[in-house]
């Protein structure tokens, strides 16, 4: 397991919580939540969409022992790794929305992306540079030529 924020809790609440939240998103697709722990939500609901696409048995037993629900993991490893199958990562997104009265934590909702009513909407893919041809080594530069000219000889008849 790797590290985790410790969220102030020990750490079978702290698992559960996140077990609990995780498979309510996958549920409900948005939930608001404190900041802290929608950083921690996002890295685990992208671990269970990742072995939804993978689609195999093993993975659907590692995501079966995490989320809670057969109708959190049927939606997993069809609907989600369906919307998901050309995306290589990056399946939530989390907005800040405001601070919370009674102890003025900053409360932000997390969500999956590409789906019915956003919040925001995702940005389009940033399309790939032009494939320049590489460069030769031993030709000389254009800022060499225009700035230091190859010094030219003037031979007039008036000297001779």
């Amino acid at each position: 397991m790797t590290k985790f924020r410790k969220l102030n809790r020990p750490t079978g609440h702290r698992m559960s919580m996140l077990r609990t939240m995780v498979s309510q998103l996958v549920k409900h697709e948005r939930i608001e939540t404190t900041v802290a722990k929608a950083k921690e939500v996002r890295r685990l609901a992208d671990n269970m969409i990742q072995l939804g696409k993978d689609g195999s048995l093993c993975a659907a037993r590692s995501a079966a022992a995490f989320v809670r629900g057969d109708d959190v993991i049927h939606k997993l490893f069809t609907e989600l790794a369906y919307r998901y199958r050309n995306r290589e990562g990056g399946y939530t997104r989390m907005l800040r929305t405001r601070i919370r009265v009674g102890d003025a934590a900053p409360m932000a909702y997390i969500e999956f992306i590409d789906r019915e009513n956003e919040l925001r909407q995702s940005k389009p893919a940033t399309p790939q540079p032009p494939q320049r041809a590489p460069l030769d080594p031993w030709a000389k530069s254009k800022l060499s030529r225009q700035f230091a000219p190859p010094k030219e000889e003037n031979v007039s008849d008036s000297d001779i």
